[in-house]
């Protein structure tokens, strides 16, 4: 496997990943799911981090996807990590998981001092993202509860605690 930056002609690979991942009984090709849009949205805005835009390739098939954007804590910088997706057909094989890590590593090694994301408290957990609340972040929606998961960086100051607001394309779902 290989993990590299998504490049501008990974665009409807990755939106058939998303679509194929997040297929549930109510998407259609006129409705898929929000994800798909969601990402999209996120690609053309200026929250973008391309270094931290990532492809899951296996014998140049990408199978895996991740995006994150700049958000905020209060006023301090942080990251919101999310859509991530694997194609349905190579899950359960640590792809998940090694775009997750590979996400961690560039982020902290870029001097980057929190990532958040709306997950798995089990499967976040293994990366030691915890609930937001626990680190002092107040999630946008209370009724994510822990599944508003955060991760603590090497950079991460006092500052990094507040209210956390995603890129301007989620407050758009």
């Amino acid at each position: 496997m290989v993990i590299r930056p998504f490049r501008p002609g990974d665009r409807a690979v990755v939106e058939r990943l998303l679509a194929t991942a997040f297929e549930t009984p109510a998407t259609t090709a006129d409705a898929p799911p929000i994800e798909v849009g969601l990402n999209t949205a996120l690609l053309g805005s200026d929250a973008l981090i391309p270094h931290l835009t990532l492809v899951a390739e296996i014998d140049d098939e990408v199978v895996g996807y991740c995006i994150s954007t700049r958000a905020t804590i209060g006023e301090a910088e942080a990251l919101g990590l999310g859509p991530i997706g694997v194609l349905p057909s190579h899950q359960g094989r640590g792809i998940g998981a090694a775009l997750v890590a590979e996400t961690v590593r560039v982020a902290d090694e870029h001097g980057e001092a929190v990532i958040v994301l709306l997950g798995d408290p089990a499967y976040y957990g293994r990366f030691g993202f915890v609930a937001g609340s626990q680190l002092g972040i107040t999630a946008p929606d209370a009724g994510w509860r822990e599944y508003f998961q955060a991760l603590r960086l090497a950079a991460a100051t006092d500052a990094h605690r507040g209210r956390f607001r995603y890129a301007r394309p989620f407050d758009e779902l």
